[in-house]
């Protein structure tokens, strides 16, 4: 357990990267759209070469080859209106904020719960049982709604209110994309391809909408800086690649213990802390107020609650 906790807190650590470096990318002058498509441009090589290595490509392409329409709008949507508002985020909202803001998606992957079925086989027939939303999962969600309020309120005399609703609305349309997106796929996969496998097909099938993305950066704000190709390549390792490994390896540890497990997907919540002290140590930006810390807390708060206690 000791191991798996471990595990969990560093992929959090490697997680807070893409809210730190994204907001460094836009202090320096960096475009927001090259900071979301670069990412999953340099994923693709990364992921493929990690396959190819597992020799565990061919499985990816024939599940694409079988139901290309779900793969790529799912992809998308999963993947495309996940990080590009993300991205677009982090040009009006501290990295903190921004990190904050974004565990509503604990909130959204509730409420989405009804757009899905649970299958079971009986002796004469199958099954398919609408899922209903989780109502204590709801309650301790509302902790987490009032502290990003809190969070956003305490930005309101320095930011105008255009500017609050530009970092916290794509927050929310990510938040509800990033879950959706993937709960769609896995259904789509059905249990035939592992994470990684998922992630490269999705990856690659979300490669039209980077695409158009990158043709777009082209035409409006011209190619990346070499810093900002950096920065973009560090997000793609440190929060696509590794961060993702450590986390599935230390639910892989006690995924035969659902309170270990639910104390294993709490540690997620350190991603608000340890991209609060980034933001500070390597950015030097402004100190949240009082109540913006009070609003941190009640999102952490929320988040174990709704880990520990949830159905």
């Amino acid at each position: 357990m000791k191991k798996a906790f471990s595990l969990g807190l560093l992929a959090a650590f490697f997680f807070s990267f893409t809210f730190i470096l994204n907001s460094q990318m836009n202090i320096s002058g960096g475009s927001w759209v090259w900071s979301a498509s670069l990412r999953y441009l340099f994923m693709l090589p990364i992921l493929f070469i990690i396959l190819l290595l597992k020799k565990e490509i061919k499985p990816v392409f024939k599940s694409i080859k079988s139901d290309p329409k779900s793969w790529f709008i799912w992809s998308t949507v999963g993947f495309g209106l996940f990080y590009a508002p993300l991205s677009f985020a982090s040009k009006y909202g501290a990295s903190w904020m921004v990190a904050s803001t974004w565990q509503i998606t604990i909130i959204a992957g509730a409420l989405l719960s009804p757009l899905f079925f649970t299958i079971t086989i009986e002796p004469n027939y199958i099954a398919h049982k609408r899922n209903s939303i989780p109502k204590k999962a709801l309650y301790f969600s509302v902790i987490i709604l009032i502290g990003v309020f809190l969070i956003q309120v305490q930005q309101a005399n320095n930011i105008s209110f255009s500017q609050i609703l530009f970092g916290v609305i794509p927050v929310i349309i990510a938040a509800f994309a990033y879950p959706l997106g993937n709960r769609k796929m896995m259904d789509v996969c059905n249990n035939e391809l592992n994470t990684f496998q998922r992630v490269f097909g999705m990856t690659l099938c979300s490669l039209p909408f980077w695409l158009i993305l990158s043709i777009f950066g082209i035409v409006t704000v011209g190619l990346p800086s070499d810093s900002q190709v950096l920065q973009s390549f560090l997000v793609a390792l440190f929060s696509g690649v590794i961060a993702t490994t450590l986390f599935f390896k230390a639910t892989e540890l006690v995924k035969g213990n659902h309170h270990q497990l639910a104390v294993i997907e709490a540690t997620q919540a350190g991603e608000v802390i340890f991209t609060l002290l980034g933001e500070i140590l390597i950015l030097k930006t402004t100190l949240p107020t009082t109540i913006g810390y009070i609003g941190i807390v009640l999102v952490i708060v929320g988040m174990i609650l709704n880990s520990l206690f949830s159905d």
